[in-house]
């Protein structure tokens, strides 16, 4: 199993490396779903690859955004220059671009992003036969919907970090409340709100969409019986010491080594859960949705000036800590013993100066240690193992070859080897001399050395052999293979027409809108009237299709049924709009994040028939019953001045706009 780690910049590329990462996956500055992470220049893009390749560390660069019609030639001009660097792979979420890149660059490997909204059996092998190399799975798949996939696709499956609460690919909240589309990694996390949950009274508040961390570590050995091929951390806007850490945690379990929780939960802990993947109910942190560190001690008594605490576990000096309920923090700079001397670290009875007004007797949680960080910081730099093997035989060149432990091997000739007259070399001479590459990013595991006696061979000659032949060896690496770019051009059309489409359920909403395209979620509506459309409901197995129908999960279509293509299914370019059309939708909704000059764009490149949706809009679809709320029944969701229709069908959770955007 690969471990694919996160990195937000170099340093934390570097520290997901030195900690055993396999695979590490990052940004450029576009197109990357983690748009406020520091991310990479084209520049460090290059270094990161050459690092990738120096230390066997593949790179994979997420262009997992939705990308719009006046995007896609800076988008395409982006891919080739990854590929012409050497990337190893680039995660993408746009099915179209995905197409064209798999049509346009047939030897450059692809993976689906967990925001390709693959949450069904029949998306999955589409993605496979499109050519994706792997699918990374959505966090809503369970362990039993996982053992369904027969397509022979690789598989990656997050086990570590942020939970969205939304299906990825279908969250629209962001984008309806400030304008930033988590499509376009740009989400404003609305879910870490605190909101109030109402029917005719309020039944319930707090921070009621907010998902606990996840953590399997206890589960690796599940997924590897599964098949999956990378465990894959999340973490883009964590940091360094965050990234470092993490990825040394999971390797040791990996690797059946003791693994340090304690440590885990004061770099980041919201709490933690095992997700959808095992079906758990314990999703939910309602009462914050911030970092909690570990729990230490308990605050015993406060006066104005001191605050005495009885700990559990050893406080350093520097600390960060927080007291959690009353949700307040410090930094624990100045510790005190019960004799009221200042002391470095303790784990017994302590006092802390009351600068925070303290009234409540908290639990106390570390927060931060400077003394964590700076194990982390201070690992020794990874080294990759090398051999050397040297001959030396009277009148023959001097031989030098230097394998390493992937394969790798480089063979360089010195000068015709002489006898010594004088000043015979002793192999722990040549051995002094090859073991001096530790400005190198090599270490020795090996030097074996077959040699006549008396012979003789400069010192500068066998430093110059050492050093030519590690950076041939380098250079090696470093190779990129052949690439294939082939001309690909949008098939003509000419069938356009544009039309709106609405969502009703009920009949009145159905006469009242008579002449533009209806659907509805409500199948009793559909048998009834003949020229309406059924919203096909989310479903991660098989999907089950309607005569006509809206479906909001990419798939190959029966030619033979009328299906339309949902606004769900993230429309923001012509080669997506097409694609779904090849495909069999006989008309494909926009994406409602575009305006209508990005619209015009689109029906000016590929002339085949569109839908505007101008309903309200579901902005979550959430699995299971995460509210608990009674089937069918409407509630009512508000954070501030926003306010959200919501219902539970018995399967998903929809939270839906109260009004329509479009008037």
């Amino acid at each position: 199993m690969e471990l694919l780690s996160p990195a937000g910049n170099l340093e934390s590329l570097i520290m997901a490396i030195n900690n055993g990462a396999d695979a590490v996956y990052l940004a450029g500055k576009s197109f990357g779903a983690r748009a406020y992470a520091n991310n990479f220049t084209n520049e460090e893009l290059l270094e990161a690859i050459r690092l990738g390749k120096i230390y066997n560390v593949k790179i994979y660069v997420t262009m997992n955004t939705l990308v719009k019609e006046s995007e896609v030639d800076s988008f395409l001009a982006q891919v080739e220059f990854l590929h012409k660097s050497g990337v190893d792979a680039i995660i993408m979420q746009d099915f179209g671009m995905i197409a064209l890149c798999r049509s346009k660059y047939p030897n450059l490997e692809i993976h689906a992003s967990t925001q390709a909204n693959s949450a069904s059996l029949e998306a999955i092998d589409l993605l496979y036969k499109m050519g994706v190399k792997r699918v990374v799975l959505p966090r809503e798949m369970s362990i039993e919907d996982i053992k369904k996939i027969k397509t022979p696709i690789e598989l990656e499956v997050f086990i570590h970090g942020a939970l969205c609460v939304s299906y990825s690919g279908r969250c629209l909240m962001s984008y309806m409340l400030g304008g930033r589309s988590a499509n376009r990694g740009a989400c404003a996390g609305c879910c870490r709100l605190p909101y109030k949950l109402y029917d005719d009274k309020l039944i319930d508040s707090g921070y009621l969409l907010s998902m606990k961390e996840l953590n399997l570590s206890e589960k690796i050995k599940d997924l590897d019986a599964l098949g999956v091929a990378s465990l894959k951390i999340e973490g883009r806007m964590k940091s360094t010491s965050y990234v470092g850490f993490i990825t040394d945690y999971y390797r040791k379990i990996i690797n059946n080594q003791k693994y340090d929780i304690d440590s885990l939960k004061i770099l980041f802990n919201r709490e933690f859960t095992l997700g959808r993947l095992y079906n758990s109910k314990d999703l939910i942190n309602k009462t914050s949705p911030n970092h909690i560190g570990l729990k230490i001690g308990k605050v015993i008594d406060i006066t104005k000036n001191k605050i005495k605490i009885k700990l559990d576990k050893t406080i350093y000096q520097e600390d960060g800590i927080r007291f959690l309920e009353s949700n307040k923090g410090m930094v624990a700079n100045f510790i005190y013993n019960e004799k009221g001397k200042l002391i470095n670290s303790s784990k017994d009875i302590i006092y802390l100066d009351n600068k925070i007004n303290l009234k409540t007797f908290d639990t106390v949680c570390k927060t931060t240690s400077k003394v964590l960080d700076n194990e982390i910081k201070n690992k020794n730099i990874k080294k990759m193992g090398v051999n050397f093997y040297l001959k030396a035989h009277i009148n023959d060149n001097l031989e030098l070859i230097v394998s390493d432990e992937f394969g790798n091997k480089i063979t360089l000739k010195g000068n015709i080897v002489e006898k010594s007259i004088t000043s015979p070399i002793s192999k722990e001479k040549i051995v002094n001399l090859l073991s001096r590459i530790n400005d190198t990013p090599f270490k020795i595991n090996n030097i074996d050395i077959e040699m006549d006696e008396n012979i003789f061979i400069s010192v500068k000659e066998i430093n110059e052999l050492r050093r030519n032949i590690i950076d041939k060896l380098i250079e090696e690496k470093l190779k990129v293979k052949d690439i294939i770019i082939n001309d690909v051009e949008l098939e003509k059309t000419d069938n356009l027409s544009v039309n709106d489409i609405v969502l009703c359920n009920s009949k009145e909403d159905i006469i009242k809108n008579k002449g533009k395209v209806i659907c509805t979620d409500n199948i009793e509506l559909y048998k009834e009237f003949k020229d309406i459309y059924y919203n096909i409901p989310l479903n991660l197995l098989n999907i089950k299709l309607e005569d006509k129908c809206v479906l909001s999960e990419i798939t190959s279509i029966d030619k033979k049924k009328d299906v339309i293509s949902s606004y769900h299914n993230n429309v923001t370019n012509s080669y997506t709009a097409y694609y779904l059309y090849k495909l069999g939708y006989k008309a494909i909704t926009l994406s409602i994040e575009l305006d209508e000059q990005e619209i015009d764009l689109i029906k000016e490149k590929v002339k085949i028939p569109y839908l505007i949706y101008k309903s309200n809009i579901e902005v979550m679809t959430i699995k299971d019953n995460i509210l608990n709320l009674e089937n069918n029944k409407k509630y009512k969701l508000v954070s501030g001045n926003n306010k959200f229709n919501v219902y539970y069908d018995g399967r998903l959770t929809h939270v839906l706009t109260q009004e329509s955007i479009y008037k």
